[in-house]
């Protein structure tokens, strides 16, 4: 009940915010049907059929009003609900809410779409009832969708068709175990209604220095923090605390490289390694190996009006317990309040193998 509250709260608060404005705006509806994909062999068990399901999205037409817009070619943004039948009853189904992007190209005929939000799963992991179920081991996790679809609004008066590949994801991101995860490569073919007769003119006054923006090099502090467990189950959530310094240049207006470096103190992998020490006796462990690890890394920040996406990867130069391989990739996104304060949320892995949701505070100097 509470995350359908939260839910009604977001698009009603969305819509609200669209009729103070005077950007065009249109509903898409979804069908969707394809495969889970095998990323693991453990979820062997957990493919059975062809999951199916709906997607249902509001989205807000921007038309070049602020620079950011025309920057990237006049993108749409909005909310998505999906609902889908994982067609396993050990999996049950899942139901879930998004904020997304349409980004276009091609004479705007090609969208890509990219969501991010929260999902809810009616059958979790339950050691008694329901302990095959190694994908979720809790009921409310973190999802991601993406779709590549051939668009065409207004054939029929104010209705569009689209079609193409869709991409679902959802993951607990080993907040807490068990958590193999699910990803769904489907195909899906939707309708478009425009809620407007017709559409702005779209604006084209970006100023001419925009291609030699520049900027001084910047030195970047952040602190992350957050709760996660080893894929032991029931060996216990515990905080972790990371700390990262880092330096970024600009090379444009849209992207900054950065150069740095993390501190790990992970306290699920010091309870790891403990129970290494003590079940596998063949390791050779005494149980007191130091768990804080330290990292290089190398960036890219794309800036989206006062959002921006992140994507690291690093590689631990102080490691001294062997834990998923010597290379880490963080992806996420940050929201400036400010020229210097922001927030980040970010996810930690090893390859496909995720170890953390990390939320985060920072300043850019």
């Amino acid at each position: 009940m509470r995350l359908f509250l939260t839910c009604f709260l977001i698009v009603f608060s969305s819509v609200s915010f669209a009729q103070e404005n005077q950007y065009s705006s249109y509903f898409d509806v979804n069908y969707f049907k394809g495969n889970i994909a095998l990323h693991n062999n453990d979820i062997l068990h957990l493919i059975q059929g062809h999951p199916e399901g709906v997607i249902l999205s509001w989205n807000k037409k921007t038309f070049g009003y602020q620079e950011w817009e025309q920057r990237y070619n006049y993108p749409d943004y909005g909310i998505s609900f999906a609902y889908q039948n994982l067609k396993n009853d050990v999996l049950g189904n899942n139901y879930s809410i998004y904020a997304h992007y349409n980004f276009y190209f091609f004479k705007r005929n090609l969208m890509m779409r990219i969501g991010q939000g929260l999902a809810y799963t009616t059958n979790p992991y339950n050691r008694e009832t329901n302990f095959r179920n190694i994908a979720f081991g809790t009921q409310l996790m973190s999802s991601t969708y993406g779709m590549l679809n051939y668009k065409k609004e207004r054939l029929f008066d104010k209705f569009g068709l689209q079609g193409g590949l869709s991409f679902i994801h959802y993951s607990n991101a080993n907040v807490k175990a068990p958590n193999t995860s699910i990803n769904s490569v489907t195909l899906n073919l939707g309708v478009t209604y425009s809620m407007d007769d017709k559409n702005p003119e779209y604006h084209s006054n970006l100023q001419e220095n925009d291609n030699k923006f520049v900027e001084p090099l910047k030195y970047n502090l952040v602190f992350r923090s957050g709760i996660n467990e080893s894929d032991i189950v029931g060996s216990g959530q515990f905080p972790f605390y990371i700390f990262s310094a880092y330096a970024d240049k600009r090379i444009n207006i849209k992207s900054a490289l950065q150069l740095g470096a993390d501190v790990f103190f992970s306290n699920f992998l010091k309870e790891y390694i403990k129970y290494r020490s003590v079940a596998f006796p063949e390791d050779n462990l005494s149980g007191d190996e130091d768990f804080k690890r330290i990292g290089v890394f190398a960036g890219h920040e794309l800036f989206v009006n006062k959002l921006s996406l992140v994507t690291q990867l690093g590689y631990y130069v102080y490691y001294p317990f062997d834990f998923e391989g010597r290379t880490y990739v963080r992806v996420g996104m940050k929201r400036y309040f400010s020229d210097k304060w922001f927030g980040a949320l970010t996810l930690k892995s090893h390859g496909f193998k995720a170890e953390a949701v990390e939320l985060g505070i920072g300043i850019r100097l």
